[in-house]
């Protein structure tokens, strides 16, 4: 792992992380092209780190107000939270060599972009996440527990089935970004539990710090940016870039072989 290499991803997975083109599915397309070892668990760890950090600092308010006003929203997470453990235990135990695929990467990447197409059809609303049922956070938690295969946007998958269960725009994507800390913060833990039972850091400390810094800082415009963007209406333009993308990567994968 080089400076260089460790800059591009940490760019890649704080633009990703939020932006409704999915990170793991950008991330296992440039590791296969830059020929990164995909199974350094101390960089997955830090970069899953500094996009957390974005979350953090970019919802502080709401995160206050759910822990002093809002707490019925609490179990709502959890609840919504529950899909991705199981199934992504399940799939770091028994398909996890299929998850670093490119090809599933580029096959996956069109079925994001057809989900963000169908944002501009949804009926807009002014309903809160707060109002939500325990069923709708489940269905909106199977949305992110779909986004494990690689290709899949985890932000953008969540924010369609907010929008689906009548949320607002601006709720949808609340919701969404709440889901993903119980989420990044598990999977986090899962990975910091592997480097110390395997003794497996890699990558000198200076790296790794750079990395957080860089995927939270650059999560945090990220983050901004698609709140502003959804707002305006604007999100589906993203499919445009993830279908042709896409396609390009299976294409080039199918001639490789």
């Amino acid at each position: 792992m080089t400076w260089l290499k460790m800059f591009l991803l940490s760019i890649i997975q704080g633009i990703t992380e939020f932006l409704p083109v999915s990170s793991s599915g950008h991330l296992v397309i440039v590791e296969s092209f830059l020929e990164i070892q995909s199974d350094q668990t101390d960089v997955n760890i830090v970069l899953h780190a500094g996009t957390l950090l974005s979350i953090l600092i970019f919802y502080r308010r709401t995160i206050f107000r759910l822990l002093s006003q809002d707490m019925r929203v609490i179990p709502l997470l959890i609840v919504g939270t529950l899909p991705v453990v199981v199934i992504g235990l399940a799939a770091k135990k028994f398909a996890e060599h299929y998850l670093e695929s490119s090809l599933l990467a580029g096959c996956m990447l069109p079925i994001t972009g057809l989900f963000l197409l169908m944002i501009p059809r949804i009926p807009q609303t002014d309903k809160s996440y707060t109002e939500i049922t325990y069923k709708q956070a489940l269905l909106i938690g199977f949305a992110q527990a779909f986004a494990i295969l690689p290709g899949i946007s985890r932000s953008g998958s969540t924010i369609v089935a907010g929008l689906l269960m009548g949320l607002s725009r601006q709720s949808a994507a609340t919701f969404s970004f709440l889901l993903a800390i119980p989420a990044i913060s598990g999977a986090t833990i899962l990975e910091t539990a592997e480097i110390i039972s395997n003794k497996d850091l890699t990558t000198p400390l200076s790296l790794l710090a750079a990395g957080a810094v860089i995927s939270a800082v650059v999560g945090i415009v990220a983050l901004w940016l698609l709140v502003r963007w959804l707002e305006k209406g604007k999100l589906h333009y993203f499919a445009y870039w993830c279908i042709p993308l896409g396609i390009i990567i299976v294409i080039i994968q199918l001639m490789q072989q």
